[in-house]
């Protein structure tokens, strides 16, 4: 019998490859293994031998981990491991079918294979019909599913067992599909239909829930690949980029806008129209002696969302006029006149000194 598998077990980690502790439940050693299966997997790193590689060797540490007897039979070989216990090739020497110490001495106990006396030859096919693994057909049926593929290659399709005839990863969920899609300002607040170009050509039609960001990631679950065994399909990462608005812009659920209003509206008071997004306009009340960056807020004229709906928030700003008629600076002049009385900064030199 070929002693390189079964020597596996004495020199193989598999509660370090999988990142878990020797006392690790059935539930964590399945979580770990989802999770460096999902890391290493060929679909995600395309080409990277040292990736497939590291992804052949979690699979064959759940193979073993994952079963509740198969477990314990490991652990066995193991402690016996550490004691210095070996496989030996070759019959007639130390460790052969007449010697102490060789691979039947060592199973007997555990699997009944008759150490030291007339061994039945068993053949293990795989599924392709060829022999499982390099351990060839010296393989007792209740070695086979442990042994039976460590030697079988990896290749063809990303999807093939990377174990060979004699291991099955169970099923795997399918590869992530990446898209991005861009919508207008207002597309983004209230929701719209868009269409995404799938691998292969078949569109994918999508409704963007209301209010999303710009920059948002929306996951579109069992829309992606498909699974190479059985398993549930991928999903579609969808990244959404927003267009800015000239007028508004986001403040989580609430909007934001600048109202340029004139001087005598700000000091006198007035009511004004105010935009909103994509609907009819509102009428505000700008209260007398409203100064410039002063904040109105008009309720529930903000982004709708399945939770919530936000405010308008409306800051007043005074527009200047840049040229002035002759009429209007007169009246400028009498207005200045009239208030030379009045220092906005009176105080501000002594404030500025405090410490």
């Amino acid at each position: 019998m070929n002693s390189g598998p079964q020597n596996e077990w004495f020199d193989t980690d598999y509660y370090q490859i999988l990142g878990v502790s020797k006392d690790a439940s059935q539930s964590e050693i399945k979580k770990a293994y989802r999770k460096l299966a999902r890391k290493y997997h060929p679909d995600t790193n395309p080409g990277d031998k040292a990736a497939e590689e590291k992804f052949k060797q979690i699979g064959q540490a759940n193979q073993v981990l994952s079963d509740k007897e198969t477990r314990e039979q490991y652990d066995q070989v193991r402690a016996m491991g550490r004691g210095g216990a070996r496989f030996s090739a070759g019959a007639g020497g130390p460790g052969g079918a007449g010697g102490a110490g060789g691979f039947e001495d060592i199973f007997s106990g555990l699997f009944n294979t008759g150490g030291g006396g007339t061994r039945t030859r068993y053949t293990t096919r795989s599924p392709g019909g060829g022999p499982a693994g390099s351990a060839g057909g010296d393989i007792p049926p209740e070695f086979a599913d442990l042994f039976g593929g460590f030697g079988g290659s990896y290749g063809g399709s990303p999807y093939d067992s990377p174990y060979g005839g004699g291991f099955s990863t169970g099923p795997l969920k399918g590869g992530d599909i990446k898209a991005s899609t861009k919508l207008s300002f207002t597309e983004a607040a209230k929701g719209a239909t868009v269409k995404l170009s799938m691998p292969g050509g078949k569109p994918l039609t999508v409704r963007t829930p209301a209010g999303v960001k710009d920059g948002q990631k929306i996951r579109l679950r069992g829309k992606g690949k498909a699974s190479p065994n059985g398993g549930e399909p991928g999903d579609v990462i969808l990244t959404v980029q927003v267009e800015p608005h000239p007028v508004f812009t986001r403040d989580g659920a609430n909007l934001r806008m600048t109202l340029p209003v004139t001087f005598d509206e700000a000091a006198l008071g007035a009511e004004v129209e105010v935009p909103t997004l994509g609907g009819m306009p509102v009428r505000v009340k700008i209260p007398a002696g409203t100064p410039s960056g002063r904040t109105l807020r008009v309720r529930g004229k903000g982004i709708e969302t399945k939770k919530l709906t936000g405010d308008l928030l409306v800051t007043v700003e005074i527009a200047v006029p840049k040229n002035l008629t002759p009429k209007a600076k007169e009246a400028v002049e009498a207005f200045r006149e009239a208030t030379s009385g009045e220092n906005p900064r009176s105080g501000l030199l002594d404030r500025a000194r405090e410490r």
